[in-house]
């Protein structure tokens, strides 16, 4: 092998279409573009959901629904993702940021301690809030837990 003979796979590269290059190629006139109408001219674009002047999808569906903008959404961590902390590295002063540089949670994530898995090692943790049974399972076995907002 040397670099004077080197070729790509057999069929990864296709010959691009020679459109516009006169009535004798098959492909000249009209370009592949048809007769007239926006399609064909230059700088055509769709807008995004047209549906060539029908209602579109978005416009016939009826809204529904509300958002509570007062609403807080919390991310849900729960106790066997703090146990894994603390089996794979050693971490038993858990906070916010020792769960954003393991990228559990983001930088605006609102965090809330919940009680699933088993927790099996002391350990202290300082979050946004905690269910109940997740504040029993750290305390019960001499942990601390602190709400911080």
């Amino acid at each position: 092998m040397k670099l004077s003979n080197l070729r790509p796979a057999e069929g990864s590269v296709k010959t691009s279409k020679r459109i516009g290059r006169g009535q004798g190629s098959g492909r000249g006139g009209t370009s592949t573009k048809g007769h007239k109408g926006a399609q064909s001219r230059t700088g055509y674009k769709i807008k995004m959901g047209f549906e060539g002047g029908q209602m579109p999808l978005q416009r016939r569906i009826p809204k529904f629904g509300f958002t509570n903008i007062n609403k807080i959404y919390s991310k849900a961590i729960n106790l066997d993702v703090l146990q894994n902390l603390v089996d794979t590295k050693n971490i038993f002063d858990i906070d916010f940021d020792v769960l954003y540089t393991n990228g559990l949670v983001s930088k605006s994530d609102v965090v809330k301690v919940l009680g699933r898995g088993e927790l099996k090692s002391k350990i202290n943790v300082k979050l946004n809030s905690f269910s109940k049974t997740a504040s029993d399972a750290i305390t019960s076995l001499g942990g601390t837990f602190e709400i911080v907002k």
